[in-house]
Order: structure tokens, then C-alpha cells, then sequence
């Protein structure tokens, strides 16, 4: 099965564009974040979005807690899937998919240790996909995502078995280390932000590199 592939980070309908012709499936719009590389105001994400064609996924990235807070900002920038970085405190799931019918929801697990795997259980009924990242929101400044570290991939692997939803792969992933984390994991797509980026700007020879690297495997 064709791993896909969503590039994080997407700065500005130029990028939007690149990603897309060098062959993204899936673009992420990071919103307001306590830390963390990518963050754009909801006004360039809603114009990134509105210049997307299908089948082409856009990904709100909202640290937004509460439900209604949620569903707020994504009528800011009305994307198709909705990444939520953090976990829910106030209000279900369900709440935002009678409000929202349509939309996809990822819930972000950050891999810390075994706990982990119970945790992605525990949303993987409510939820579209999983999305396992390298974050630490115990951390004073949360750390939400993007930063560039590996996470322990055996955990990762324990997650995928464990799910019968799509599972997506982020976290320190590069074009020298993504053949190896597809094969330990099997996820059903990887993400990548800073693995294809030099000084903060996408640069199409690392996309490109990344892409045919995934592909390849």
C-alpha cells in the first residue's frame, strides 16, 4: 500500500504548491502554538486552504483544549481534517462531529513511554486517524510538535497493532531515516516539517529527496 505523505509546516500558498507538485497528499497549517517551528496566522491558513484542490488534504494544527474552542477556530480557516496537538480537556469528540459534519478529526499521541499505546487506544474510536509525534505537553512550555526528534519507534509499532484506524508518523523523520521507520512501523502515512526544510523555507531538493525516498520503499 502507497504510504502517504503529509508535509507539516506550510508557510504560504507557494509552498502550498510546491509540496503538491513534488507529490504531498496532505498539507499542515500549524496555528497558535506555545512553542515549536511552522505557526501562521489563521488568515494565511484559511487562504492556503481556499487555493487547495482536492483530493489534496489540509490539516488545521490547533492547540485549542475545549471543544467549543476547537470548533471556533477551525471557522476561522475551514480546512478538511482538523489535527488537535493536545488532549481534549472539555467536551467529546462527538461534540465536534455534530458541529462539524465531515470534517476529520487526527488526534495527536505524543510518544513518552508505554502508556502511550493505552492512551491511543482509548481515542482511536472517536477519531479518523492517529497521529504519533515527539511532543512533551507535560513540559512547562508545552512542546506540541515539531521538534525534529525520533521518538521510539517500537512504541509506535505497538500503537499501529493495536488501532484499526490510519496511523500517521511524525517526529524526526528525514529523507535518511523514513525507509526505516516505514518498515519498523507500517504507519499509513509520515509527516515532515523541519526534515525538509533549510534555514525555515522548504527546499524542493530535500521534498523531492524525502518524496522518492517513501516511494521508493
Amino acid at each position: 500500500m502507497k504510504t502517504r505523505i503529509k508535509i507539516c509546516c506550510i508557510s504560504s500558498r507557494e509552498e502550498a504548491e510546491l509540496a503538491i507538485r513534488s507529490g504531498a497528499d496532505a498539507l499542515g497549517l500549524v496555528g497558535h502554538m506555545p512553542s515549536g517551528p511552522g505557526v501562521i496566522s489563521d488568515e494565511s491558513i484559511k487562504k492556503v486552504t481556499e487555493s487547495t484542490p482536492p483530493p489534496i488534504a489540509t490539516f488545521l494544527l490547533t492547540s485549542e483544549t475545549q471543544v467549543e474552542a476547537i470548533i471556533r477556530h477551525w471557522h476561522k480557516v475551514r480546512t478538511n481534517t482538523i489535527q488537535i496537538v493536545d488532549a481534549l480537556s472539555y467536551g467529546s469528540y462527538q461534540e465536534i462531529r455534530k458541529a462539524l459534519p465531515g470534517v476529520k478529526l487526527v488526534q495527536v499521541i505524543h510518544v513518552m513511554d508505554e502508556s502511550s499505546v493505552e492512551e491511543a487506544k482509548s481515542v482511536a474510536r472517536d477519531v479518523d486517524a492517529i497521529l504519533l509525534d515527539s511532543g512533551n505537553p507535560s513540559l512547562a512550555v508545552k512542546e506540541l510538535g515539531g521538534t525534529g526528534k525520533v521518538h521510539n519507534w517500537e512504541i509506535s509499532r505497538k500503537i499501529r497493532k493495536t488501532i484499526d484506524i490510519p496511523l500517521f508518523l511524525a517526529g524526526g523523520l528525514k529523507p535518511d531515516n523514513v525507509q526505516e521507520a516505514i518498515r519498523k512501523v507500517a504507519p499509513f502515512g509520515v509527516d515532515i516539517c523541519s526534515g525538509v526544510r533549510t534555514h525555515g523555507k522548504l527546499d524542493a531538493d530535500k521534498l523531492q529527496r524525502f518524496v522518492s525516498t517513501v516511494h521508493a520503499g
